[in-house]
Formats: structure tokens, C-alpha cells, sequence
């Protein structure tokens, strides 16, 4: 079951962590998560799964930034979140994915537990311009029946920025 806004709203705090949070960006099932100012793009144009993959940063400025198809950019949240007893979950904004930018192309299923940036993997269908700050995708929660572990000490837990993947730690085990 999704969680509606006003339950949301009631777990703030406790069971659920938006900061900064803004109550104007609380929809009915969901709440809206904006973009940070900073980007993320791989330098090769061959990635390895085995290997770190190198990056290089792009800031977004004021007067915005405009994005090519065909590129992946690694984005994050502004706000940091954080979720016990609920799995979060992130999808696009209806109105960034009629522009033809997807937000979150896979991995939007997050794990009981998590707390961190949410990392948002930024692909576009024809050249757009971006903004920092802007609303650009929502979080909602589903309840969780049965046991569970929470995500305590996974790749990505209590990250402070940027994700690029850590799939090749995979490999190492």
C-alpha cells in the first residue's frame, strides 16, 4: 500500500526524514525532491563493470545548463532522506518526463533503511536546458509486511553526494 500525503506528513520525523522539507512540495501520495546544483558524467565512453569508472564533475549554474541526448548525467537530491519501517521509492515528475527528460531510467526501488542523497540517473531525449533547485522527481513509500533486515551498511548507505555506480565491488567479494 502507498503511503498517502497526510501519512507521510504524520511519520516526518520519525519514521520518515525529508530535510530540508518544504510542506508546499507534499502532494497527495508523494512529495517533490529537487535537483542540486552539481552533475556528474562519466570521461570514457566505454564503461567496465570490473573497474571504477572515472568521472567529471559540471555545476549547474543560475541561468541553467543545458543536457545532450545520448549522455548519462548522475544527479542528486537536495534533500536528504532517510526511511525506517517504509520502502521509498522514486519516480520522475510527469511534467519532467513530457519534456522528454527521464529522472530515474532504473533503480528507483529503494531499500527499508536507506539514508542518503538519492542519485538520479538523468537521461534526455532531445537537448534541454536545466535548472538547479528545480522539482524535478518525487519520492513516494510503500508499507512493508513481514520480517525484514533494514539496509544498514549497503554501497550507497549515508552517502553525501554523487553515487557513480560501485558495481565493481561486486567483483571483489
Amino acid at each position: 500500500m502507498i503511503l498517502s500525503g497526510k501519512e507521510i506528513e504524520k511519520h516526518l520525523g520519525k519514521e520518515i526524514v525529508i530535510e530540508p522539507y518544504d510542506p508546499s512540495r507534499l502532494n497527495p501520495n508523494s512529495y517533490n525532491l529537487s535537483l542540486a546544483n552539481e552533475l556528474l558524467v562519466y570521461e570514457h565512453d566505454v564503461l567496465d563493470m570490473k573497474t571504477p569508472n572515472p568521472t567529471r564533475h559540471l555545476t549547474i549554474p543560475e541561468e541553467g545548463l543545458v543536457l545532450e541526448p545520448g549522455r548519462l548525467y548522475l544527479g542528486r537530491t537536495n534533500e536528504f532522506t532517510r526511511t525506517d519501517g517504509f520502502v521509498p521509492m522514486l519516480e520522475g515528475r510527469s511534467s519532467t518526463g513530457r519534456l522528454g527528460l527521464f529522472i530515474h531510467v532504473t533503480a528507483g526501488f529503494g531499500d527499508v533503511g536507506f539514508a542518503g542523497y538519492w542519485t538520479l540517473e538523468i537521461f534526455c531525449v532531445q537537448p534541454i536546458r536545466i535548472y538547479p533547485n528545480v522539482e524535478i522527481c518525487q519520492i513516494y513509500y510503500h508499507d512493508i509486511h513481514g520480517e525484514y533486515e533494514p539496509y544498514k551498511s549497503g554501497k550507497y548507505q549515508n552517502n553525501m553526494g554523487i553515487q557513480p555506480s560501485l558495481l565493481y565491488k561486486d567483483f571483489e567479494k
